[in-house]
């Protein structure tokens, strides 16, 4: 039986849409006008491209489709966080969290439906990869939500590992912040890494999204312990590199440091994070650990968490202290999925 599934137009870049106007023999110049009707109307019909002729929509239509689908589930919690589950093409599932704060409306997105990574604090982790998201899945997210024209900023922070799937990562960055896509400033981007050194150099160098790392422990063998990356890239590696970037101008580097009681929170630590900190500009958020099921680990109290960050602050690095949000609808990455999951098993 034939696959007559249709291609998704969203998440073309400019190049795609230019091979996809010669394939169908339109004007080379009909790819921009693809381009301003997906990324800056947001056209919800193929129909709706009024600039094309009746024949080109056509046979655009014939091959193609927007791509869109609405998440299946939607929960709000006390705070005003939403979260917000999709299934993937592959019917696995996929959250995003959507985040307003005063004049800031921050989207939280995925980039792959599990994660290979491993880390021992983190529900995603526990799931192992079932595979990673096109350009589409991710800019779905953006596009699918009642709040997509209120949005201010993006995060790769959702499931999986943004340079674990590179291709389609950068791609969805490209329509997102290209003058022929959505026109974002980078700056209103920031992509979290757990530290995957053999992609980080491309990221840095074909976009300009802010950074943020993923760090938790600085001494080798307890990150190791904790985050399995840690073998096969050590955070020092992913140090030299930062090294070699500027980020003392728009572009920045923060890490983030989920903070466990007895783990991770000593002076020694502190002592070894300034040290491997040392000339690099950049900030440290610092976060409460959301518990998850049949985990071992424990967020330090209120006051502890507070001399954490006065301690790193006097000594130089500019750190803060993450508000938490949307625990009441279980917002920490992964929880939602997994659970769908077990009700499909």
């Amino acid at each position: 039986m034939l696959d007559t599934k249709k291609e998704p137009l969203y998440g073309k870049s400019l190049t795609a849409l230019q091979s996809i106007c010669a394939e169908l023999q339109l004007p080379k110049f009909a790819a921009k006008q693809i381009a301003r009707w997906l990324y800056v109307r947001r056209v919800k019909e193929i129909a709706d491209m009024t600039d094309l002729s009746l024949a080109a929509r056509t046979a655009l239509a014939e091959k193609y489709e927007l791509g869109l689908t609405p998440p299946l589930k939607e929960s709000c919690s006390q705070d005003g966080t939403k979260k917000y589950l999709f299934r993937t093409s592959q019917g696995e599932y996929i959250e995003s969290a959507y985040i307003p704060d005063k004049e800031r409306a921050t989207l939280c997105v995925s980039s792959q439906a599990g994660c290979r990574m491993g880390c021992r604090f983190c529900a995603t982790g526990r799931q192992g990869l079932q595979h990673s998201l096109s350009a589409n899945e991710i800019l779905n997210q953006v596009l699918s939500i009642p709040e997509s024209e209120k949005l201010t900023n993006l995060v790769f922070m959702g499931m999986g590992e943004p340079l674990d799937n590179t291709d389609n990562v950068i791609e969805a960055i490209d329509c997102i912040t290209a003058a022929w896509g959505m026109a974002w400033s980078p700056t209103r981007i920031t992509l979290s890494t757990a530290g995957v050194a053999k992609n980080l150099r491309r990221l840095l160098d074909q976009t300009k999204v802010h950074l943020a790392v993923s760090l938790h422990n600085p001494f080798h063998e307890e990150r190791a312990e904790i985050m399995p990356i840690e073998k096969a890239y050590p955070i020092r590696e992913v140090m030299d590199i930062l090294r070699e970037y500027d980020f003392t101008g728009q572009r920045r580097v923060s890490f983030e440091y989920i903070v466990m009681e007895g783990l991770n929170d000593s002076p020694a630590h502190i002592k070894e994070l300034c040290r491997l900190l040392d000339g690099v500009k950049c900030r440290m958020n610092l976060i409460r650990f959301h518990k998850i099921p049949d985990s071992p680990y424990f967020s330090p109290c209120d006051e502890k968490m507070i001399a954490f960050r006065n301690t790193l602050t006097a000594k130089g690095i500019q750190t803060t202290i993450r508000t938490s949000r949307g625990e009441d609808i279980q917002a920490a990455c992964g929880l939602l999925s997994t659970a769908e999951q077990q009700q499909k098993q």
